[in-house]
C-alpha cells in the first residue's frame, strides 16, 4: 500500500470520505465551476460491454473501470466523470450480451468527450481503462483532441492533456496476479478481474466453478475466429481461481498506483 498521504501529494485537490462527492453526475454545474477554479484534471472511466468467459459478468471491463477510478478519486479529490460503458469488442460480438463500438465510433465519443470537458476548462483528462481492446483508439483519439482544440481556439489547447491508465497493467497489479496465478492468469476472463468483479458484486460469486483448461492465447481475426479459437471466450485463463479477498487487494494496489500516477500527471506542466 502507499504510504504517501494522497491528500499530500501535488496536483491534488485532497482525499474525501465518500466517493460519491466526487461523481460528476451527482454535482450541480455551480459545483464544477467552483472546483474549476482549484483543479483542472478530471478522471474517465472507460470500460466494455463484452463476454468474460462462461462465469464472469458481461460488464466486467467497465464494473472495475468505474470501482477503480472511484477509489482513485476518493483519494486524490479529482472530480470522476460518468463511465464509458461500451468500448471496442468486435471480437466479442460471437458472444451474445457483447454490445460494441467500432473504433471509429469509440474515437468519436473519445474525441467529443475530452472537446467538451476542455471547452469547460479542464486541462488533463485522466482515462482509467478496463479493457485492452480500448487501446489503440482511445490513444488515437486523443491526438485528434488536440487538433480540433487547437483548431477551434479554445483557450486550454495549448495545455490540454490526456492520459491512458490501464489499471490492469499498473506494476503492483500485474505483480501481484503474477504471484497468486502464474501463467494461468492469462490474457481475457482472468481471475484478476473477476476477482475485482467478486469483491464489488457478491452475487457474482454464484457463477464460479471449475473450468476446463482453456487453449492458449492467439491471435484474432474477427468474431467468428475468435469463438472458434476460443469456444468458451476464456484466453488462456483459471477464473476460477478469484476470491473476492484478492479483488479487494486489486482495488487497493490499482488505486494506489493510480493516484500517484495522478499527480505527478496534475503537477507537471508538461503533462
Amino acid at each position: 500500500m502507499n504510504a504517501v498521504s494522497p491528500a499530500s501529494l501535488p496536483g491534488l485537490p485532497g482525499a474525501v470520505a465518500d466517493a460519491e462527492a466526487v461523481r460528476l453526475q451527482l454535482r450541480t454545474w455551480p459545483e464544477v465551476e467552483r472546483y474549476l477554479d482549484h483543479c483542472k484534471g478530471v478522471i474517465l472511466p472507460l470500460g466494455s460491454t463484452e463476454q468474460h468467459g462462461p462465469t464472469g459478468a458481461i460488464g466486467t471491463d467497465a464494473l472495475t473501470a468505474e470501482a477503480v477510478a472511484l477509489e482513485v478519486g476518493r483519494r486524490s479529490g479529482v472530480l470522476v466523470a460518468p463511465t464509458q460503458a461500451y468500448g471496442m469488442a468486435e471480437h466479442h460480438l460471437g458472444f451474445p450480451g457483447t454490445i460494441s463500438l467500432q473504433p471509429a465510433t469509440l474515437l468519436a465519443v473519445l474525441h467529443d468527450v475530452v472537446l467538451s470537458l476542455a471547452r469547460h476548462g479542464f486541462e488533463r483528462v485522466f482515462v482509467i481503462n478496463g479493457h485492452g481492446g480500448n487501446i489503440a483508439t482511445a490513444r488515437a483519439a486523443f491526438a485528434q483532441a488536440y487538433g480540433t482544440a487547437a483548431t477551434r481556439n479554445l483557450p486550454v489547447a495549448p495545455e490540454l492533456r490526456c492520459r491512458l491508465a490501464n489499471w490492469f497493467m499498473a506494476g503492483p497489479v500485474m505483480r501481484t496476479a503474477q504471484e497468486l496465478y502464474g501463467d494461468r492468469e492469462g490474457h481475457h476472463a482472468t481471475p484478476s478481474e473477476i476477482a475485482l468483479t467478486l469483491h464489488l458484486e457478491p452475487s457474482l460469486e454464484a457463477h464460479q466453478r471449475p473450468l476446463a483448461d482453456p487453449p492458449k492465447p492467439g491471435p484474432i481475426h474477427g468474431p467468428e475466429d475468435f469463438r472458434r479459437r476460443h469456444p468458451d471466450g476464456r484466453m488462456g485463463s483459471d477464473p476460477f481461481l478469484a476470491r473476492a479477498e484478492h479483488g479487494a487487494r486489486f482495488l487497493d494496489l490499482a488505486a494506489s498506483a493510480l493516484v500517484d500516477d495522478l499527480s505527478q500527471f496534475l503537477s507537471d506542466p508538461a503533462g
